[in-house]
This record gives structure tokens, C-alpha cells and sequence, in this order.
């Protein structure tokens, strides 16, 4: 069957969705689907090697992880790996292309707000579409926005059915494509819309078209930190975009009263200046809100201004404020040459007198 221009022409549209879609947890990355296999392998044949190259465990509960400024993910739950990218880079912090969540279970969520507002920022590059607004419901999901054709802003609407794809992308199969809510088939010739308007100036890597179906391949489309996994259920549960890995949502159910947490076990992590082998790793929520908000661009000063202990095997426990919690210019607070040399000045702020 011969694929329809019309079908093919949504495909920027439908990026909208794939930014609301898929960064659950995340548009730097370009590898192939075959390349992204290839890492995943390497690092499987790298962690029987070397304890040192081992993936690291990776467990969270409630986690609010912000990437940059305009965008944040929520995880629910989540039991996987961090895995290397590289067999001679070690996974770290402060460089989120250095590894991938390989998730096992999960659930991950992100607001429809919230991704209309990443998207109007111009973070997809190539989208020729402005006003771009998301909603939906269980697994019907509506994208509209702007395009300028001939110096007229004509309204574009997509309606569209979510699934899990068998290789962990996501799936969308266009139910409906409208310009000036009407069938976009009809105003083709009035407004000459075509493929290369709705595509933008450049293709866009990670969006797959065939017949009435698009395939979004989000390590390709979203910013790093990535996230790789087998999909079992993507749908709306407004106000937010859900997707879930394996069986999480059992687990989602008995960890209900947890505290909130990121826990990493095994293998070998950076973060700022210190290098962890066989790592123990677990920073919790000192807070009793919903969701522990852990910011990657600025984790340091959440650290510096938490509370680390170490445990008997040699492990570190570290209770962390949230971001908006952080004490102004704290963080910038050490010990000096003076105070070393001077034994009757008093320890520095938030150190236990015994």
C-alpha cells in the first residue's frame, strides 16, 4: 500500500506528542536504535568482566528528577541499572550522557503542562510549530499547534490512539489530521501544506512513519539522562502522561507508604570530585513532600546542604533538602586556613559540637 503524503505530513505534529510522550524522562541524542542495542550489550559483556565495570543497581520511589530549567520527570517507581555508555567513561552526575537507566520495573510520569511548556521553548529542533498544546485520556491523546504557510498561521490538530511498541518505542496511530478543523486531505492543494512543511526545515532522527502508525524512538528524541526499557502500558491519566515498565505497577501498590528515595548499589559512580567503587549509595527525602525533588544540574548544593553519614560498610547515607529548601549561599560555607590554625573558633555551621 502506497504511504499517504498526508500521514507522512503529520510526523512534526506528532513530534509534540513525542516530547510529552516520551521524556519521562528527557534533544542531543542521535544513536540508532541498532547502536543503542549495541551499548546495551557491551555493557552486559563489560559488567562480566571487571566488578569496577559492573552496572550499578538503581532503585527510587518518588522521585521528582528535574533536567535543566523547563522540564522534570516523576518517578513513581523505579528498579533497574545505570549503565555505562562507554567501557572507559565511568557513569557520573555531572554528565548525564555517560550512562542509561536500563529500567526493569517502573513507573514514570510527566505533566501535560509542563511538556507543552518544554516544547514552546524550542527544545524540539527542526518543529516548525508554535502554540503547541497537549490533552488526553487513557489512551487517546490530542496534539494542536501552529504552522505559518504563504505568512498564514493555520491551526493543525491530530488525534491519535498510544500503545507500547514490541522494541520499546512508542507507538501512535493517527485516528485523525485536521488543518483549520477540517481534514487536512481537502486543504492540501488550497494551502500547498506538505511533507516538508509539517517535517520542518530537517528531518527529525527517531520518528518512524508507516501507513497511518508513527514510532518515536525517545533516546533519540529527548535529552539525556536516557531511559531504555520494555514498555507494558502508556497512557493519560490527566493531568499527567504515564508510562509504565514491566510489572511496576504491583510494585507501585506495596511500596505506597516508603519514604521517598534514590538508592544505587554495585559498580563504579562519579559525582563532583569523588569517585565511589562498589558503590552504596542511597540519598533520601529529609522532607514529607509528595515527590523528592532532585535537581542533576544542581545536586552539589543539595548535597553540601544535607546531612551524610557513613554506615558500617562504608556505605553513605545522605538526607537531602529539597531544591526550593536550600539555605541562601550556604553551600559556599567551608573551613579556612584561619580557622585551622585558631582552635578556639567554634566548628562551622551545622557541625555537631560534642
Amino acid at each position: 500500500m502506497k504511504r499517504s503524503p498526508v500521514v507522512l505530513g503529520s510526523a512534526a505534529v506528532l513530534l509534540i506528542v513525542v516530547g510529552g510522550i516520551a521524556w519521562y524522562f528527557g534533544v542531543k541524542h542521535s544513536q540508532p536504535p541498532q547502536a543503542a542495542a549495541t551499548n546495551s550489550n557491551q555493557a552486559a559483556q563489560v559488567s562480566d568482566g571487571s566488578n569496577e565495570l559492573k552496572p550499578t543497581r538503581i532503585y527510587a520511589h518518588n522521585l521528582m528528577l528535574r533536567k535543566g530549567p523547563d522540564f522534570r520527570i516523576y518517578v513513581r517507581w523505579l528498579n533497574g541499572e545505570m549503565r555505562r555508555t562507554k567501557k572507559s567513561v565511568n557513569p557520573s552526575f555531572d554528565e548525564p550522557e555517560s550512562f542509561v537507566l536500563e529500567v526493569q520495573r517502573g513507573i514514570i510520569h510527566a505533566n501535560i503542562g509542563d511538556i507543552s511548556h518544554y516544547l514552546n521553548t524550542g527544545a524540539v529542533a527542526g518543529s516548525p510549530l508554535t502554540n503547541i498544546s497537549l490533552a488526553g485520556n487513557g489512551n487517546q491523546i490530542s496534539a494542536h499547534g501552529t504552522i505559518h504557510k504563504l505568512h498564514i498561521p493555520l491551526p493543525v490538530g491530530l488525534d491519535g490512539t498510544l500503545s507500547p511498541a514490541p522494541d520499546g518505542r512508542i507507538h501512535l496511530h493517527v485516528d485523525r489530521l485536521s488543518v483549520l478543523k477540517l481534514p487536512v486531505k481537502g486543504l492540501l492543494g488550497d494551502f500547498h501544506v506538505s511533507t516538508a512543511d509539517l517535517m520542518g526545515k530537517t528531518s527529525i532522527a527517531g520518528i518512524e512513519a508507516s501507513q497511518n502508525d508513527l514510532y518515536f524512538d525517545t533516546q533519540k528524541l529527548l535529552p539525556a539522562p536516557h531511559i531504555h526499557g520494555t514498555l507494558t502500558r502508556v497512557r493519560v491519566t490527566n493531568p499527567d502522561i504515564e508510562v509504565t515498565y514491566g510489572d511496576a505497577q504491583n510494585d507501585a501498590a506495596r511500596t505506597e507508604q516508603w519514604h521517598n528515595f534514590m538508592a544505587l548499589k554495585g559498580g563504579t559512580l562519579d559525582f563532583g570530585k569523588l569517585t565511589m567503587h562498589n558503590v552504596d549509595l542511597i540519598m533520601i527525602d529529609a522532607s514529607k513532600d509528595a515527590w523528592f525533588d532532585l535537581d542533576l544540574v544542581n545536586y552539589q548544593a543539595q548535597l553540601v546542604n544535607g546531612y551524610t553519614r557513613m554506615t558500617a560498610e562504608a556505605g553513605l547515607e545522605i538526607f537531602m533538602p529539597d531544591l526550593d529548601e536550600l539555605p541562601p549561599q550556604h553551600a559556599a560555607q567551608s573551613i579556612t586556613k584561619e580557622w585551622l590554625k585558631n582552635r578556639n573558633l567554634p566548628p562551622p555551621p551545622g557541625v555537631p559540637i560534642k
